[in-house]
């Protein structure tokens, strides 16, 4: 073994696991024919060695960055060209990522840290896409003949500085793509079973239908799951299925069935939520309701499965995650876990949710709602007072909602955060209320980003604005789980209209599902405060500073957007009024 100084390249397939569970023979077959044809064909031409195979990758190394990218140019066009006969779903996509380093060459493998980050580059690629560092970008010379794109300094996993990355293609050959993965693996399907009727004046089934639909309709508010519509689910209703064939047939990993008894005017409902795979029942209910008011405007029944099916899955999720390896969790379990670990608001549990979410991310590069959702945690993490370093914070939040938005310039979610890390680190609330306007334009009913940008009106002091439009979220978005979020923002509103009244029942509302947020304690002293409730003031001024004690007036003013504007003087003095250190 000796050192060298080599261009590495490493090459992965996009989805293999995907491709070779459609198609095992046929992917293996048509991947080794390409491995052969870059070994005998390519490779010689550039001065290449191919180092090993990787099952679904290959590690090749050059003498040359020149030579070292035009063969991975040259790889690239030779996929592409083998794929135009195929399906979409059935094409082997390549990513790659090159590094120029000092490495140790054995007479198979090829060994040090310049590998490493080729292996994190090739993780920042999408399908089609070659990412290599400044060092490989340094040595190509200008004339040739790629586009090159600058990424921008780059954080990648387990790595404590930013990486400089760039991508390289030929010229007009990313001409943007499909993904392959929809976004619907980002949440679990649940499938609502037509009820059943059990004696009573029903026996037709009528009422089981209407209920069934109503469920699904209540649910469909939600973007944590997919509801299999009601059209499919009445297909299987009346058929002596077991819970596993359900979860064939309707492709559901939940399913939500019941019984139930209609004398008028009651109806007696009993309901249980499944989970297809493993048969466990993980949630039942006996419900009784007065049937004239059943499909009345506000429907207590509904909401009340509603909800529970949204916990009871919720719960789930976050159990598999905590008690199977990340490399065994579906997409939508790392998710749906992440996002419930973040709203614990407990440390612990928060840098668990980054780890779940850098899984996702490294699994899903090419997906824009992880992206979004770490570039959340980072906003968070610098409200809670957790961040060593918020200019760092803000820089890598800003870069996870660079790379949801390139992946998906129009993705509602991601431009609602876009707007949160312009909004609550980097102060642009310029930039942020053109992010906030994208977003519902592309979503209407975007609950998170009508709240968010009720809070950015807050900041500026223009309460009614912000009351309007955090009342709003309220409306769109009733059984979200995280509803403490919501009733936080929305009493932070109130507090710039002067309703204070109504922003002491909202924080208390929030602080009940949750009593670690800080910023909820925070909205509550000056709410208390300016509503001359000094000894509650002075109170929840102490327990904010059990949580946060290194909090300070001045410290709250110098990262608060608020700070400029009549609202932020105000909210700062009910803060020092009630205790808390000016600096």
């Amino acid at each position: 073994m000796a050192w060298a100084n080599r261009a590495v390249l490493l090459i992965d397939v996009v989805e293999s696991v995907r491709l070779i569970e459609h198609d095992e023979s046929g992917v293996i077959s048509r991947w080794l024919d390409f491995i052969e044809l870059v070994r005998a064909q390519i490779l010689p031409h550039h001065g290449g060695r191919l180092v090993k195979s990787l099952g679904d990758g290959m590690l090749l190394d050059f003498d040359d960055v020149r030579s070292a990218v035009a063969a991975a140019l040259e790889i690239q066009q030779a996929s592409t060209s083998r794929n135009v006969e195929l399906p979409q779903e059935q094409r082997i996509l390549l990513r790659m990522g090159m590094e120029l380093s000092d490495v140790i060459i054995a007479p198979d493998d090829v060994l040090g840290r310049g590998v490493n980050l080729a292996a994190r580059l090739m993780a920042l690629a999408g399908p089609g896409e070659i990412v290599v560092s400044q060092r490989v970008r340094d040595r190509l010379t200008p004339d040739l003949d790629a586009d090159i794109e600058d990424m921008g300094d780059c954080f990648l996993r387990h790595l404590p500085h930013p990486v400089r990355a760039y991508r390289i293609a030929l010229p007009g050959y990313r001409q943007g793509y499909a993904p392959v993965s929809s976004l619907e693996d980002l949440a679990p399907s649940i499938a609502v079973v037509p009820f059943v009727p059990i004696g009573g004046t029903d026996p037709g089934g009528t009422i089981g239908e209407v209920l069934a639909e109503e469920v699904i309709r209540t649910l469909s508010h939600s973007s944590d799951i997919n509801l299999i519509s009601r059209l499919s689910t009445s297909a299987v209703r009346g058929r002596d299925f077991t819970l596993q064939q359900i979860g064939t047939h309707l492709n559901a990993d939940y399913v939500l069935s019941g019984v139930y008894r209609s004398d008028d005017p009651q109806i007696r409902l009993d309901v249980e939520l499944a989970e297809t795979k493993s048969g466990r029942i993980l949630w039942s209910e006996y419900l009784k309701a007065d049937l004239r008011t059943l499909l009345a405007e506000d429907q207590e029944l509904i909401g009340h499965l509603a909800s529970g099916i949204c916990s009871a899955v919720l719960t789930r999720e976050l159990q598999t995650a905590r008690s199977q390896p990340l490399p065994t969790l579906k997409a939508y379990t790392l998710l749906i876990s992440a996002i419930a670990l973040i709203h614990h608001l407990s440390q612990p549990d928060f840098e668990e949710a980054r780890k779940l979410l850098e899984a996702l991310v490294e699994r899903r590069s090419r997906q824009p709602i992880p992206w979004a959702w770490l570039a959340n945690w980072h906003v968070l993490r610098v409200q809670q007072g957790w961040s060593a370093d918020p200019q760092k914070d803000a820089s890598l939040a800003l870069e996870c909602t660079k790379r949801a938005l390139d992946a998906d310039p129009e993705c509602s979610l991601a431009l609602a955060i876009n707007g949160f890390v312009h909004t609550n680190l980097l102060k642009r609330l310029d930039i942020a209320q053109q992010s906030y306007e994208s977003a519902l334009a592309s979503n209407p009913s975007n609950s998170l980003a009508w709240l968010l940008k009720g809070t950015m009106h807050a900041f500026m002091s223009e309460g009614q604005q912000a009351v309007e439009h955090t009342e709003r979220a309220l409306r769109l978005s009733p059984l979200d789980p995280h509803r403490y979020f919501y009733d936080s923002l929305a009493a932070t509103a109130c507090v710039a209209a002067r309703q204070y009244e109504r922003a002491v029942e909202l924080a208390h509302r929030s602080l009940r599902a949750n009593r670690k947020h800080t910023s909820t304690l925070r909205v509550l002293t000056i709410a208390q405060w300016q509503l001359g409730l000094h000894d509650e003031a002075r109170q929840t001024a102490k327990e904010l500073l059990k949580l946060e004690p290194g909090l300070t007036v001045n410290g709250w003013l110098s990262r608060s957007p608020a700070a400029p504007y009549p609202i932020g003087h105000e909210s700062a003095e009910a803060l020092r009024q009630a205790g808390v250190p000016i600096r």
